[in-house]
């Protein structure tokens, strides 16, 4: 079998692969991309009603802006794809792009010995990883060799989080439909339509996708006939209208540089640490803030959708949803309906049930239980490797949010969230290829691990929802350091005031002359 030998792989054909395909693009990278067409979750895991959760001005390449840049409504998920495909056009990236071909496997032939200590470069000068991808036009696998292997395949999309369920009482003993979002997004738009109309659906979650699916079943139940929708809730989240707060800009609170001086970050030395504990009540302060306004805005306590913990919890973790426009009025009309359950619930016949023994009827039950992006990456790679993944507490130790320390040549994008994660990844994709280019070294692996660790016990103390590895509360902090490594001037805008007041985006970290 005939093994072709390239420098650098990349697997992954979305946001954070394109991101990564231009950074890497002399050294002619070969992307491994499981279907046929690039865009990954915007493409696969999208509805008809999915729309971007920020303005165009704040999910850009740092290059290549938005036509309608200044237009103040959310993108759907057809105008980021065509956003992302004119970028990748633009730059002559889709001629790195293997459709169509899945990475079954990735072998480690490098040498573990010379791997330990110091991660040394990124490009040796031999093969370190085999990858057997199978491709649709062919049962035979095809073999690649790297220098460097980048792994883009995301945290959504693809493996779906399925709830376990006592034996007896899963989807089998159910007379309806069950599905995940995952396989409804793959669905037309008539035959979404149809699998609901005049149904009673039941919509197990309360993310950005169970809200998007919930809306969708109310539009197709409007009339007199017209089924109503439940929702199953069993962890509230903070949902916001808009990006307005009492009539202030929302990036005020959270995503200026003077803002996020309140809160924890790294390296920041022990007077800093003593100061963010004296400014605990003005973060306080600014949490129950953004709560009243949207309590006040929102029929939060009508519905009993007021989550018990702090707003900025929320914001630390990445999960904060902007809802749909239509999401309350369709309650209101009756089409929502809620169902709160700390508890476990099941499958009987005719719908779900729950510990209280309370039940709802049901023809159709859809999953909006979230994915497994670990679990996509785990079933690829080889031991010992697979099981450095990850620390016990099931967070990802990445240095800059892209190299594993304990894993030799092999970088991670798209990992790590923040308020946009396009920025996010594009930003260290200009690092790795710098990092690539030997432009800077690597800190040893115990400065690295020390510095992972130390990100992960700030979101620790920040938010219970820690593992989803969320940099939005020192986002900023974590750019300026990237930034000072590729010797760059951390500080980007024209202005004192512009620097401490207004927000950062990937405009703001244009690649310096």
């Amino acid at each position: 079998m005939a093994v072709h030998s390239r420098m650098i792989g990349i697997v992954g054909g979305g946001i954070s692969g394109i991101a990564a395909a231009k950074q890497l693009s002399k050294y002619e990278p070969v992307v491994f991309e499981a279907t046929g067409g690039i865009g990954g979750v915007w493409r696969h895991c999208s509805y008809r009603s999915t729309k971007l959760q920020t303005p165009r001005c704040d999910y850009e390449f740092s290059d290549f802006p938005w036509t309608q840049r200044d237009n103040s409504s959310f993108p759907t998920y057809q105008e980021v794809l065509d956003y992302l495909h004119s970028y990748a056009t633009h730059f002559d990236v889709l001629k790195f792009v293997k459709f169509n071909s899945k990475v079954v496997g990735i072998r480690f032939i490098g040498d573990r010995e010379a791997s330990a200590g110091d991660f040394g470069r990124l490009l040796p000068g031999h093969p370190v990883w085999e990858v057997s991808v199978q491709t649709n036009q062919s049962e035979t696998l095809e073999l690649y060799t790297f220098e460097l292997l980048v792994m883009c395949t995301g945290k959504y999309g693809d493996v779906p989080r399925i709830p376990w369920f006592p034996e007896g009482k899963g989807p089998e003993v159910f007379g309806g439909k069950v599905l995940h979002t995952v396989d409804y997004c793959k669905l037309e738009e008539e035959e979404c339509r149809e699998l609901v109309k005049g149904k009673k659906v039941v919509v197990v979650g309360y993310k950005k996708s169970a809200i998007d699916v919930a809306v969708e079943c109310a539009e197709a139940n409007q009339g007199a006939d017209g089924q109503a929708c439940t929702m199953v809730i069993r962890t509230l989240h903070w949902t916001v209208p808009h990006y307005s707060i009492w009539g202030f800009p929302f990036y005020l609170f959270y995503s200026t540089r003077s803002s996020q001086f309140l809160y924890e970050r790294p390296n920041q030395g022990l007077f800093r640490t003593l100061l963010c504990h004296m400014l605990s009540p003005l973060r306080g302060a600014v949490s129950k803030m953004v709560e009243s306004y949207l309590a006040w805005k929102l029929p939060l306590d009508k519905y009993g959708l007021r989550p018990d913990h702090p707003f900025v919890e929320d914001y630390a973790s990445c999960q904060m949803a902007i809802l749909p426009e239509s999401f309350f009025r369709e309650a209101d009309k009756g089409k929502i309906q809620f169902k709160r359950s700390d508890s476990k619930w099941w499958f009987w016949e005719g719908g779900v049930e729950f510990e209280d023994n309370t039940k709802i009827e049901a023809d159709v039950v859809i999953l909006a239980t979230g994915f497994d992006g670990k679990k996509k990456l785990k079933t690829i790679l080889p031991d010992p490797f697979r099981s450095l993944l990850e620390f016990p507490s099931g967070m990802m130790p990445l240095y800059r949010g892209t190299i594993n320390p304990l894993i030799p040549n092999m970088a991670f994008v798209g990992y790590i969230e923040s308020v946009s994660n396009l920025h996010t990844a594009e930003l260290r994709c200009k690092w790795m290829s710098r990092l690539v280019d030997e432009q800077f070294k690597l800190p040893s692996v115990e400065k690295m691990l020390k510095q992972t660790t130390d990100e992960m016990e700030i979101m620790k103390r920040s938010t219970r929802f820690y593992k989803r590895s969320c940099i939005s509360t020192f986002s900023i902090n974590h750019s300026d350091e990237i930034c000072e490594e590729m010797g760059w001037e951390p500080w980007r805008k024209m202005s004192w005031f512009s620097e401490a007041f207004s927000p950062y985006n990937s405009q703001d970290y244009a690649d310096e002359n």
